[in-house]
C-alpha cells in the first residue's frame, strides 16, 4: 500500500492495543491499587525496554543537561501514570477517555508559558470550546463528582505538561535521558508504596499485569511505525478511535452504556482537539506545534515516550 493508510492503520491498531490495556487495567483495578499495578506492569517492561534502549550507542552519562526540567517532568509522569490508571479504575471508560482527550488542548495551553508559543484567537477560540466540552462530561452542580473525574483531569494535565517540556529540552537533552528517568521514577516510586497497598497475586493476574506491559510496548511499536509512515497530522487524530473501543468495551464487559451527556462533551472535546490539530498543521500557524510533535499516550507507564524513543532508533543522542 502507498500513500498516509499504512500508517493510518497503524495508529488505529496502536490505540485498539492501548484501549485494551486500558480494559485490563480497569479489571485489575477491581482488586488492587493502581501503585501495584503500575509497579509489576514497568518491571514487566523491563526486558522489553533495554533491548530498545541498547540502540544507544553514544559514550556519554545520565546526568540531565537541565536537571529542574528533568525532574518536573519525571514527577509529572509519575503523577499522570497514577492517576489515569486509577481513573480507568473507577470510571466508565467513555468517561475517562472524554477528559483525557483534553489533553491537546492542553498542551496548546500550557505551550504559551513553557515554550513562548503564541496562540491566537482561533485556537484560543477552540481551547475555551474543548474546556467547555469537559463541564458537559462533568456535569458540575448536576452529577456528582468523584476522586475519578478529578484523577482524569489531573492525569490530562500532567501528561500535557509531560509533553511539553519535552518539547522544550529534547533538542538538548539525551534521549536515554529522556527515557529512563519516568521509567525508573515510576519502578522506585511504586516499590516504595507497594508494601502498604500490597495484595498476593494469583499467577492469571501476574498474567494480566505482564500482558499490559506488552499491549504497552505494541501499541507504542505501531505508533512509532504510524509516524514514520504517514503525517502527524493523519496520525494524532487516530487517538479518538479510543471512543468507539470504550463504547464496544463497556457495553460487553462492564455493562457501561454512556449518558447522553457523556458523547456530547466528547464530541465537542473531540472537535476542539482536531481543529487545533489540523491548525498546527497550516505552515505559519504555530512556531512549536506542540500537539503534533507529542506523540505520546497518556496512561502508558510500561511504555517510554515516543519521541525521544524515535530520535535513539534514528542514531541522535
Amino acid at each position: 500500500m502507498r500513500g498516509p493508510l499504512p500508517g493510518i492503520l497503524l495508529a488505529l491498531l496502536a490505540f485498539a492495543l492501548f484501549s485494551t490495556h486500558d480494559v485490563i487495567v480497569k479489571l485489575l483495578g477491581r482488586s488492587y491499587a493502581p501503585f501495584q499495578i503500575i509497579f509489576f506492569s514497568v518491571l514487566f517492561s523491563f526486558p522489553i525496554s533495554t533491548f530498545a534502549l541498547m540502540r544507544d550507542r553514544t559514550e556519554a552519562n545520565l546526568k540531565p543537561v537541565h536537571p529542574k526540567w528533568v525532574v518536573a517532568r519525571t514527577l509529572s509522569a509519575v503523577t499522570s501514570s497514577i492517576c489515569a490508571f486509577y481513573a480507568f479504575s473507577v470510571l466508565p471508560l467513555a468517561d475517562a477517555y472524554a477528559i483525557l482527550f483534553a489533553s491537546p488542548l492542553l498542551i496548546t495551553l500550557l505551550a504559551i508559558p513553557v515554550l513562548g508559543e503564541k496562540v491566537r484567537l482561533r485556537r484560543g477560540l477552540a481551547i475555551l470550546v474543548g474546556l467547555a466540552g469537559i463541564i458537559v462530561v462533568l456535569q458540575p452542580g448536576q452529577a456528582e463528582l468523584t476522586l475519578g473525574h478529578l484523577s482524569a483531569l489531573v492525569a490530562a494535565i500532567c501528561g500535557a505538561f509531560s509533553s511539553v517540556v519535552v518539547r522544550r529540552i529534547g533538542a538538548k537533552e539525551r534521549a536515554l535521558v529522556l527515557l529512563l528517568y519516568p521509567l525508573m521514577a515510576n519502578f522506585v516510586f511504586m516499590g516504595a508504596i507497594l508494601p502498604f497497598v500490597y495484595q498476593p497475586m494469583p499467577v492469571e493476574h501476574l498474567g494480566g499485569v505482564a500482558l499490559v506491559a506488552f499491549l504497552a510496548f505494541m501499541g507504542m511499536t505501531c505508533t512509532i511505525a504510524a509516524y514514520r509512515r504517514a503525517e502527524a497530522a493523519l496520525i494524532a487524530p487516530m487517538q479518538y478511535s479510543q471512543i468507539l473501543w470504550a463504547i464496544l468495551y463497556g457495553a460487553l464487559i462492564f455493562n457501561e452504556v454512556p449518558s447522553r451527556t457523556t458523547l456530547i462533551g466528547a464530541g465537542i472535546v473531540i472537535a476542539s482537539g482536531l481543529y487545533i490539530v489540523f491548525r498546527e498543521s497550516r505552515a505559519g500557524a504555530s512556531d512549536n506545534r506542540p500537539v503534533l510533535r507529542s506523540r505520546s499516550r497518556v496512561a502508558t507507564p510500561g511504555a517510554m515516550r515516543i519521541g525521544p524513543l524515535m530520535r535513539l532508533r534514528r542514531g541522535g543522542s
